[in-house]
């Protein structure tokens, strides 16, 4: 490492006219850029540069020693301009995952319009019930029901929203231990909702799920077609038309947190700022 920054700095010189012109350009002292100079001569065991209180004149070797070493430092200041055009402008892969239902009506149409925004940017949406693995499936961010126990994870709170037990209009006449219960299956087979009421006194629910699918538009299909009830987020219903209803109008569930969490410690990418950071971006929950 040492003889690249001894060769970068031989490439400053050069290009600079002089010890002092490089120190100046670098911030470094004289001294020091002498040093890496008088280091890199002994090491390679020849001169590269003649010099004189007055000027410098490069040796047959460090003309041609010179035409490589100044490819680092053409290298290195592209590799520096295009990370800072990227801390400007959204660009490159971003992995997000979110839960079916949230990444249909909430998660997709914001990063559409970052899209618009960032022609530049590479989304990759990762539809999934289940938690993935941060590490596993490479995600950048990840949009769940609930926050995580993960220290090393950056989590921020993005809005709310309550499950509605929902079933066809004709379930509302029936009796609701009679009805068959479809799961999804985050909730496992056996299911247990506590509802309350401000008019009425709360109760808690238990079933056993007559079906279990790993899927919410499978779910939500099945409920739609009739053969039973299930819980749907409330910002879906209205979207649904009327082909299902709230069994239990009269009665509520707990309200459920959505967060944003992604795994970068520090200086986190401003293409996840900006999914997260609220109404300047639309954010997914109000």
């Amino acid at each position: 490492m040492s003889k690249l920054k001894q060769m970068s700095i031989f490439a400053h010189i050069v290009e600079q006219g002089s010890v002092s012109a490089a120190a100046e350009k670098l911030e470094l002292s004289k001294s020091v850029v002498s040093q890496h100079l008088k280091i890199l001569e002994q090491e390679l065991g020849a001169s590269l540069l003649k010099r004189t209180t007055r000027r410098q004149t490069l040796t047959s070797m460090g003309e041609r020693f010179y035409l490589s070493c100044k490819d680092i430092n053409v290298i290195a200041e592209s590799a520096w301009d295009m990370a800072k055009s990227e801390l400007e402008e959204p660009q490159g892969r971003i992995r997000i995952t979110a839960p079916n239902a949230l990444m249909d009506l909430l998660v997709a149409p914001v990063v559409a319009e970052l899209m618009k925004q960032y022609p530049k940017l590479k989304p990759e949406l990762i539809s999934d019930d289940q938690h993935l693995d941060f590490m596993e499936h490479d995600i950048d961010l990840a949009v769940r029901v609930g926050s995580s126990r993960d220290s090393n994870l950056k989590q921020k709170r993005l809005g709310e929203f309550k499950d509605v037990l929902c079933g066809v209009a004709s379930m509302r006449e029936r009796e609701l231990e009679s009805i068959p219960y479809i799961a999804n299956s985050w909730q496992g087979k056996q299911v247990t909702h506590h509802f309350s009421s401000q008019t009425q006194e709360g109760f808690v629910y238990q079933q056993q799920a007559s079906c279990v699918t790993n899927s919410f538009h499978s779910c939500l299909a099945l409920i739609k077609s009739g053969v039973g009830i299930g819980v749907i987020p409330d910002f879906c219903i209205p979207q649904l038309s009327g082909e299902v209803v709230d069994v239990l109008p009269s009665f509520e569930l707990p309200t459920n947190t959505v967060y944003a969490l992604n795994p970068f410690t520090s200086n986190t990418p401003i293409a996840i700022q900006l999914c997260v950071q609220g109404k300047e971006s639309e954010c997914f929950l109000t």
